[in-house]
């Protein structure tokens, strides 16, 4: 079965080949992934690499916990299942207040 590790603390110009091609030194990858911001397109600094057996991904963690890869310390541990988050609220759904004098106006005649 395979295992998925975090790795923390990546810079921000570091690729998913370079970060594939570094762990494939524990083991056989099956993939590697950069988190990348939506909006930016930048790293976000960590990422994601999934070995095929679990004896790959202890053998990563001894090796790269801690240790200094493109100049950033790595933080490599076993990568928890993502936790479900409550929907965001979508402020530009309309609604709410309209803002503004509100009413109508009238004059004293």
């Amino acid at each position: 079965m395979s295992k998925k590790l975090y790795v923390g603390g990546l810079s921000y110009g570091t690729t998913d080949e370079a970060l594939k091609e570094a762990f494939s030194q524990a083991g056989s990858v099956v993939s590697a992934t950069i988190i990348m911001d939506k909006m930016s397109g930048r790293s976000k600094g960590f990422g994601f690499v999934e070995y095929a057996t679990d004896e790959e991904a202890q053998a990563a963690i001894a090796m790269f916990n801690g240790k200094e890869f493109d100049g950033r310390t790595l933080t490599v541990n076993e990568a928890r299942p993502m936790e479900a988050r409550p929907p965001r609220r979508d402020f530009n759904s309309g609604g709410g207040s309209r803002g503004g004098y509100g009413g109508e106006r009238r004059s004293n005649w």
